[in-house]
């Protein structure tokens, strides 16, 4: 798998809940965030972004299943 793969993944989910997924990610320090410079990894059973957060530049991820 690859970073094509990935992406081809990513933008098959619908563009609504994608903004909600980038919106809506964890980080340890300020909890419920936005992803900012990202990159997808295909993985076995979804995408894996990881980035950082837009308030403190934490590194954070977040893992969207297939469906």
């Amino acid at each position: 798998m690859d970073d094509i793969d990935a992406l081809r993944r990513w933008m098959a989910v619908p563009e609504e809940f994608r903004t909600k997924v980038l919106n809506n990610v964890f980080c340890s320090k300020c909890f419920v965030t936005t992803i900012v410079d990202y990159s997808f990894t295909a993985e076995k059973d979804g995408v894996l972004i990881r980035g950082k957060c837009k308030k403190c530049g934490k590194d954070v991820a977040r893992f969207i299943e297939d469906i």
